[in-house]
C-alpha cells in the first residue's frame, strides 16, 4: 500500500479512505477537520463533505485552496469538479456575511452587492432588517440577531458574528492555586489552549470538543474565571448539576452563597447558577409556554455554558436565538446530533473553536487506553420466533432484551472479577432482571437523585465492584475507577450514546490498566446494523471494534471460531 494513494474522492462529496495504508492516521486526522464519518464497510472508511463540516473548517482557519490541495495529494484520481466547487462555495461563504457593531447599532455586511440584494429579498428574514440596505450594509434589529443567523444558515449562508458581547454583571472569581490538601492546581495545556481559542477574538462564542474524561468542566471554569462575570451553566441531568457545583466550590474562589441550583428539587438563582435542560423545557401542557426559560433573562448573565451541547433541546435553541449578545460556550465530546440540527448549533452557539482527538489525549496519558469489543450473541429460540413475527418497530427491543445476553454478562463479570465494572442498558425490565439474577445494585431514572448519588459514591469507594446503570448514566457521571463497561442494549443507532458510554471508563487508571468496552449485540438482527452505526464516531476517533461471537456458552473470536477465550 506504500506506493498507492489512499483516498477515493467521489463527485457527490463522499471520501473513501483506505485504513490499510501507512499514512492512514495522518489522512484520517485531516478528514476529521473537513468532513464527517458516515460508515466503515471493511477496510474502507466513508466520509462526507457537508456544509457545516466545511464551515467549521473555514472557521478553524482552513482555506478552500488548502483543502483542495490536500485532497489532491491524497487522492488516487483527479479531484472531481463538483467537489472542488462544493469546497470553494461553502468555505468561501464563511466570512462573506458578517454581523458587526456600528456604534451600538447591529449591522449586517456582505462581501458583494449581489449577495446583499439576494439576502435582503428573502421573505423569511425581511422582518429582521431595520430599514433598507445602504450599499453593502444593512441595519438589523438587535432582537433578530439569532433569528437571522439561524435562517441564513438554514439556507446555506453562514454568518460570521463579530458584533461582540455585553460583559454581563461583574463577578470576582478565580481558579484556586492548590487543593484542600495543598497540592498545586493547574490547567492542562489543552484546557488552556481551548480557553484561548474560545476568547481569541471578538467572535468569542463557540464549541469546544474534548473526549469524555478530558476535563471539559475545567474549560468552563477557566472561561468563567477569565471573563469575571455572572454565568448560567446548563447540564443534562441532576447528577451533572451536583458535580458542577462541587467542582466550582472545590476549585474556584466562589462560595456557597454565590452558586445556585436550578432543578426540579431547588430553584436558587445566584451569580453562578447550574440548571438542567429538563427543567428549562418543562411545561404542564403542550399549549403552555415554557415557564422556566425566563431563567435566561432574569439575570444579566455574561456567559452561558451548555454542557453536552449536542443534547441541546429545540426549545432551548429558540431561547438561545434571543440571547446572542451573551457569550456562549458549548462543551461536548462529539459534534454529532442525531436530530440533524448541526446548522442550528453552528449558528446559535458558534463554530467549533477547539478540538483534540481522543487518541491524542490517550497518547499523552490524559485518558485511558481503551479496547472495544462487539460480542455477537445468538437469539434464544423463543425470542427468535417473537423477533421474526414482530413489527419493525418492536424488533429492536426484542433483540435488545435477548435473554442470552445475561449469560455473556455473567462470563464477562467472572473474567474481570475484582475490576470496577459498569453494566449499562436501555431497557428497565432487562436491567431489573439482571439485578435480581446477579444480585447487583441498580441505578435508574426512577430512583431519587439522592439515592443515585449515594450508590455512585459507594461504587467509587469500592464497596461493591459492579454497578448496573440505565441511560441516566450516559452523561456527566464521574466514575474514575470504572475500568470495564458492558453495554447490554442501546438506543437504536445513536453515535452520541456509544461515545458517551465508552467515556464512562476513560478516566486514567491509577493501576495503568486498559479500559475494556463490550457491546452485546443479538446476532442476525437489526441490532447488528444499529451497532455498526453506533460505532461510527468511535471508529473515526481511532477505536476499531473487534468482533467476537458467543456460541454455546463460549466466546470465540473471528480468527478462530473453535477456541474459547
Amino acid at each position: 500500500m506504500e506506493n498507492t494513494r489512499l483516498l477515493w474522492v467521489q463527485s457527490d462529496g463522499a471520501l473513501l479512505l483506505d485504513e490499510r495504508h501507512t499514512e492512514y492516521a495522518e489522512a484520517r486526522d485531516f478528514l476529521r477537520e473537513i468532513a464527517i464519518l458516515q460508515k466503515r464497510p471493511g477496510f474502507w472508511h466513508t466520509y462526507k463533505l457537508t456544509q457545516v463540516s466545511l464551515w467549521n473548517a473555514a472557521a478553524a482557519g482552513w482555506t478552500a485552496a488548502r483543502v483542495s490541495e490536500r485532497l489532491v495529494a491524497l487522492s488516487r484520481c483527479p479531484l472531481p469538479f463538483a467537489v472542488e466547487q462544493l469546497i470553494r462555495t461553502q468555505m468561501d461563504r464563511y466570512g462573506q456575511i458578517r454581523l458587526e457593531n456600528d456604534n451600538g447599532r447591529l449591522v449586517l455586511s456582505t462581501a458583494t452587492s449581489d449577495l446583499m440584494e439576494r439576502i435582503y429579498r428573502l421573505e423569511s428574514i425581511s422582518a429582521c432588517f431595520d430599514g433598507g440596505p445602504e450599499g453593502l450594509r444593512a441595519a438589523v434589529r438587535s432582537e433578530a440577531r439569532g433569528w437571522i443567523k439561524r435562517e441564513l444558515a438554514g439556507m446555506g449562508y453562514p454568518v460570521k458574528d463579530e458584533a461582540g458581547f455585553h460583559e454581563g454583571q461583574p463577578l470576582s472569581v478565580s481558579l484556586r492555586s492548590q487543593t484542600e490538601n495543598g497540592r498545586p492546581l493547574e490547567l492542562r495545556d489543552y484546557q488552556r489552549e481551548a480557553v484561548v481559542a474560545l476568547l481569541r477574538d471578538s467572535a468569542g462564542s463557540g464549541v469546544v470538543v474534548l473526549p469524555c474524561g478530558a476535563g471539559k468542566t475545567w474549560v468552563g471554569m477557566a472561561a468563567l474565571a477569565r471573563l469575571q462575570c455572572e454565568t448560567l451553566i446548563l447540564t443534562p441531568n441532576g447528577v451533572s448539576v451536583t458535580q458542577w457545583i462541587a467542582e466550582l466550590l472545590r476549585n474556584t474562589t466562589l462560595t456557597e452563597s454565590e452558586v445556585g441550583e436550578y432543578t426540579g428539587q431547588a430553584k436558587n438563582v445566584r451569580p453562578v447558577t447550574v440548571a438542567t435542560y429538563q427543567v428549562l423545557t418543562y411545561r404542564s401542557s403542550k399549549s403552555e409556554e415554557y415557564p422556566h426559560l425566563e431563567l435566561f433573562v432574569n439575570r444579566d448573565w455574561g456567559l452561558i455554558i451548555y454542557d453536552e451541547v449536542h443534547l441541546l433541546p429545540a426549545p432551548v435553541f429558540r431561547m438561545t436565538a434571543d440571547i446572542q449578545a451573551t457569550r456562549r460556550l458549548g462543551l461536548t465530546a462529539t459534534l454529532v446530533r442525531e436530530d440533524g440540527r448541526e446548522e442550528d448549533a453552528f449558528a446559535l452557539i458558534g463554530p467549533r473553536r477547539y478540538e483534540l482527538p481522543w487518541k491524542t489525549l490517550e497518547s499523552r496519558g490524559w485518558i485511558a487506553e481503551a479496547e472495544c469489543t462487539e460480542v455477537r450473541v445468538p437469539m434464544e429460540p423463543a425470542a427468535a420466533v417473537n423477533y421474526a413475527a414482530a413489527s419493525k418497530s418492536a424488533r429492536n427491543r426484542i433483540a435488545g432484551e435477548n435473554p442470552r445476553k445475561a449469560e455473556v454478562v455473567k462470563e464477562l463479570l467472572a473474567r474481570h472479577s475484582g475490576v470496577p465494572t459498569i453494566v449499562i442498558g436501555q431497557y428497565l425490565d432487562q436491567l431489573h432482571e439482571l439485578a435480581r439474577e446477579l444480585s447487583l445494585p441498580l441505578i435508574t431514572g426512577e430512583m431519587p437523585l439522592r439515592g443515585r448519588q449515594e450508590l455512585f459514591e459507594r461504587f467509587k469507594r469500592g464497596e461493591f465492584g459492579v454497578l448496573l446503570v440505565s441511560k441516566v448514566a450516559n452523561f456527566a457521571v464521574d466514575l474514575p475507577d470504572a475500568t470495564v463497561a458492558i453495554q447490554v442494549s442501546g438506543s437504536f443507532g445513536s453515535r452520541q450514546e456509544e461515545a458517551q458510554r465508552l467515556g464512562r471508563i476513560l478516566r486514567p487508571k491509577r493501576s495503568g490498566a486498559k479500559a475494556q468496552f463490550y457491546s452485546l449485540v443479538s446476532d442476525g438482527t437489526d441490532e447488528v446494523a444499529f451497532s455498526r452505526n453506533r460505532g461510527r464516531f468511535l471508529l473515526e476517533q481511532g477505536y476499531p471494534y473487534k468482533i467476537d461471537y458467543w456460541e454455546d456458552g463460549c466466546r470465540t473470536g473471528d480468527a478462530d471460531r473453535e477456541a474459547c477465550l
